[in-house]
């Protein structure tokens, strides 16, 4: 009798710290500065996602609910691995774009004139 009681009690602290948690992460989702920012809260709402699934199969009992949440982890985590690459691929702000780092024109800079070299030029 008093287990059942601490498990509920502890369940009933666990959603509150959860829900918490996913206002803060909806949050960055919106605000986030920059895209890896929003990625990271994404996979952060996914895994905050199985914690709610988990702490209700707890709750109520039913253990299938533990099947869906890892499917839902196997899921994310395959989004995040999709959302990476993407970012790895098209860059992450377009400030980098238009202002290329010094090491960059240096490196142009270098090329050119070695182009020049084995061309005969100056």
């Amino acid at each position: 009798m008093i287990a059942a009681s601490i498990v509920s009690a502890a369940a009933t602290v666990s959603l509150a710290i959860l829900s918490l948690a996913l206002l803060l992460t909806v949050f960055r989702v919106v605000v986030g500065p920059t895209l890896p920012d929003r990625v990271l809260a994404l996979d952060m709402l996914t895994a905050i996602a199985i914690g709610f699934i988990a702490v209700i199969a707890i709750k109520t009992g039913f253990t299938l609910y533990i099947d869906i949440a890892i499917a839902l982890g196997l899921v994310g985590f395959l989004a995040t691995i999709a959302f990476a690459r993407f970012i790895l691929t098209h860059g992450t702000s377009e400030n980098a774009e238009r202002q290329p780092s010094a090491a960059t024109a240096a490196e142009r800079k270098r090329v050119r004139k070695n182009s020049r070299r084995k061309k005969g030029g100056r």
